[in-house]
């Protein structure tokens, strides 16, 4: 069968992962049923309908915690990919997350997302559909202790650490992995998870504009206020969103493949990434220096990655395509 006579489930399409796969699947000629709270969000619908191919595209209105109105979008669909589950910093309340004990940590962040991430895979199971993929992140794969190179099929967070370190947003991922995981072996689904943290590149939708790092960058071209006023001791890891829309759409076109594949394309040192920034804008005030010896930026083993053969911009480029983009004012809000 060729794409145009396959159609996929995106979940979460008016996300920042969940637009890209969007566009990357219109591109490849797919046919894409794509779920979002409200299909005829008037800040939204208009720039998922707007892509190339969006003739082809197909929105329905759906919440994770109604595994029932995932039905319809699903029907026929070869492939569901579950975007939605982004992080949850606060509860119902509005106690941060850091503030709360385990029982209400899972009660109100990590078990929503779980069940909400379940009920996707239980509607999709009811309608047949043979192929899942998952969009988790990074802060599934800290061993304790820390390896000099993470992968993806021998490292794994510990969840009951992550909770005694009152981090349930991270402990989230760790524990819907484990779930879904579970759930697709017993159901004969083929399932792969792809763990991305810090993305770069054009954005579908202009809200998206307001999260970082656009944000912080736009502020910086804007301005030339660094993100930070001392330079963070710390690394961060980065991929291009059309790189990382490629990645999911490998693990689904590639019927071999199945299990978790980082979503980065490296990790760089806040000091490294502010002196190549500066390369792109000269003008640009620059962070107080680390005093001391930088931190070694997190370690990869990228081999299972490398894998899928998806060709992945290295951060300068990645870092200079993002200013250029943002500064062409691509939704005219200058």
């Amino acid at each position: 069968m060729s794409p145009v006579d396959k159609t996929l489930c995106v979940v979460g399409a008016s996300g920042l992962v969940g637009s890209n796969i969007v566009r990357e699947a219109l591109a490849r000629g797919y046919a894409v049923n794509a779920t979002m709270r409200d299909k005829d969000a008037p800040e939204k619908a208009p720039y998922l309908k707007a892509l190339p191919g969006g003739d082809r595209l197909t929105l329905f209105s759906a919440e994770m915690a109604d595994g029932a109105a995932f039905d319809a979008p699903l029907e026929g669909a070869d492939c569901v990919f579950i975007a939605c589950l982004i992080p949850t910093y606060h509860g119902p309340s509005g106690t941060p997350a850091r503030e709360m004990e385990d029982e209400q940590g899972y009660r109100e962040i990590i078990m929503p997302t779980v069940d909400g991430c379940l009920n996707i895979l239980r509607a999709a199971a009811r309608q047949g559909v043979p192929n899942a993929v998952i969009c988790s992140s990074t802060s599934s794969t800290n061993p304790i202790p820390p390896v000099p190179l993470k992968n993806e099929v021998d490292h794994w967070s510990d969840e009951d650490e992550q909770c005694r370190a009152k981090k349930y947003t991270s402990a989230t991922k760790t524990v819907m992995e484990k779930a879904a995981i579970k759930f697709a072996d017993e159901h004969g689904m083929r399932l792969s998870i792809v763990m991305p943290t810090g993305m770069f590149g054009p954005v579908v939708l202009p809200e998206h504009m307001n999260g970082n790092p656009h944000a912080w960058l736009k502020r910086l071209i804007d301005s030339g206020e660094p993100r930070h006023t001392e330079t963070p001791n710390d690394s961060t890891s980065m991929v291009h969103l059309h790189d990382l829309a490629a990645i999911f759409l490998a693990t689904y076109e590639r019927p071999e493949i199945s299990g978790r594949y980082f979503g980065v394309y490296d990790s760089w040192h806040w000091r490294d990434i502010y002196a190549e920034l500066q390369k792109i804008l000269p003008e640009i005030q620059m962070p107080e220096p680390i005093a001391g010896e930088a931190a070694a930026p997190t370690g990869f083993d990228f081999t299972r990655r490398d894998s899928l053969g998806v060709p992945l911009r290295d951060i300068p480029t990645l870092l200079r395509e993002t200013v250029e983009w943002i500064k062409s004012d691509p939704f005219g809000q200058a």
